[in-house]
């Protein structure tokens, strides 16, 4: 994904403002699909049972709102200082992403080994299977943790090389609010696929597979944060 962020960087190269603002946007739309945050949100979306459609772009939009937030708070400080998180710091903060997408991972593959995907066997309502992680809030924290992940501070490198500290900082704020943008329409996306009756059908089988997927991912995306394996994106 990276490869992809330094082409879409490179068209700004002695480009107008109005180009390189341009690239802040389409960095803000390609940021949403990176692996983890792919991972994170699915198993996220996926947990819940009912209203899935409705409630995934919801989710979305929090996430980006959450990821934002941090972005901007540390983007915009490196920005104008043109200084870096401290090596063991980025670590930290790939490992914080790391455990999240494990814990979500986990969490949803709990809920199918219960049933909770069993329509016929428990004919429950949302509300008795409620759960703070999948709310708002809850995907607030999430886009917190991943506004720390690598792949933003990536954004922000790409966003230093710009001479005017004004640009930046604008270029900066659309790279925020477009990756909310992405997230939520990714969301959406993802929620109105499980509402499709054919994937609907097979939810039972789709889910432990979605979810080991995802902790397979997590359990490698920590070893990648500590130089334990390969980073392929």
């Amino acid at each position: 994904m990276f490869g992809l962020d330094d082409w879409i960087a490179g068209l700004s190269d002695g480009a107008s403002i109005g180009v390189v603002l341009m690239v802040a946007v389409l960095l803000g739309l390609r940021h949403a699909t990176d692996p983890d945050h792919i991972a994170a949100m699915t198993t996220l979306v996926a947990s819940g049972r009912e209203r899935v459609a409705r409630s995934a772009a919801g989710l979305g939009a929090w996430w980006g709102v959450g990821h934002g937030i941090t972005l901007i708070v540390f983007g915009i400080p490196i920005l104008l200082a043109e200084r870096y998180l401290p090596e063991r710091l980025q670590q930290g903060a790939e490992t914080a992403v790391a455990a999240l997408i494990v814990f979500l991972a986990l969490r949803l593959l709990v809920r199918w080994r219960h049933g909770y995907f069993d329509f016929h066997a428990h004919p429950h309502s949302e509300r008795e299977h409620r759960h703070p992680v999948r709310t708002p809030f809850g995907a607030l924290v999430v886009g917190l943790v991943h506004g720390l992940g690598g792949s933003a501070g990536v954004g922000v490198l790409l966003l230093a090389s710009i001479p005017s500290e004004t640009v930046a900082v604008a270029c900066l704020l659309l790279l925020a609010a477009f990756t909310a943008v992405s997230m939520t329409m990714v969301t959406l996306g993802f929620g109105l696929t499980l509402t499709a009756r054919p994937v609907a059908a097979v939810s039972s089988t789709l889910v432990p597979v979605l979810g080991a997927a995802s902790l397979a991912f997590g359990l490698w995306y920590a070893a990648a944060a500590w130089s334990l394996a390969p980073y392929l994106f």
